[in-house]
């Protein structure tokens, strides 16, 4: 069990990573708004939100890697023999 939630833990960290990174920036743009400043907020949002696609497409490119190279490992013709 302790050994499964390790395995969860490390492939949910990039996702704790982008929330924490999503929260801090929409603190940041209710900063803004709050104290006027209302240009910079569609820069800082649209530069966020490219950063956490870029994170997403990472993830996905590392789980399709990982899956390719688990589906090669598998012979086409296993046959489990019963005992």
């Amino acid at each position: 069990m302790a050994a499964l939630r390790n395995l969860l833990t490390a492939l949910l960290l990039p996702v704790k990573l982008c929330l924490f990174v999503f929260h801090y920036r929409v603190g940041r743009v209710r900063a803004a708004r709050a104290a006027g400043d209302r240009g910079a907020i569609s820069i800082e949002l649209a530069l966020a939100i490219i950063v956490l696609v870029g994170v997403a497409v990472a993830v996905l490119a590392v789980l399709a890697t990982l899956a390719k190279n688990v589906t090669s490992r598998v012979p086409s013709d296993a046959v489990v023999s019963p005992k």
